[in-house]
């Protein structure tokens, strides 16, 4: 029911928007991710990533595994698959981590001023470590920042525009 209930709202949502490029889009990004990991659709968020629109949609397989995929808006292309680990002592996100979350949460503060909402730790498609950051400052604007667990390089930062669907265990 609740995964019904998130699609019809995904694609209520996109109509609102009006603009036909846009819901093909999201339409594409949304078949995409699912061929790729077929599961429940947890979450959806539009950002701006260096100008360029994404969607970041989050996916829980059948096997209570998380995914993320990063698509093109435009072009519905994925363009970046992560998965998800409940927390830093993970035992493959401990074993590239050599920054701790406290570090890399200073390194993304300092770049991006504000309040962390939400982290994620996710695993990268090569097998890197991460932590993935959400600021809300004080404007009330969320920028995500990644930052790598091994170097604690920031690896992308993007604007959140909207998002659809929330993880309450990863709210801080």
């Amino acid at each position: 029911m609740k995964k019904v209930m998130l699609s019809a709202i995904i694609l209520s949502s996109a109509a609102v928007f009006n603009a036909q490029a846009a819901d093909e889009g999201l339409e594409k990004c949304i078949a995409a991710a699912q061929a790729i990991k077929k599961g429940e659709m947890l979450k959806l968020e539009k950002l701006n990533v260096g100008g360029k629109p994404m969607y970041e949609l989050e996916i829980r397989d059948a096997q209570g595994m998380e995914w993320e995929f990063m698509c093109d808006a435009n072009s519905g292309k994925i363009t970046e698959q992560e998965s998800e680990v409940g927390d830093a002592d993970d035992k493959q996100f401990k074993s590239k981590m050599k920054v701790s979350e406290k570090e890399a949460a200073d390194i993304a503060l300092k770049a991006h001023p504000g309040k962390i909402q939400e982290v994620e730790f996710e695993i990268e498609e090569n097998g890197d470590a991460s932590y993935e950051f959400d600021i809300v400052d004080d404007k009330g604007v969320e920028t995500k920042v990644e930052v790598d667990a091994a170097t604690g390089k920031i690896i992308e930062t993007s604007t959140e525009e909207w998002e659809i669907g929330e993880e309450k265990e990863e709210r801080r």
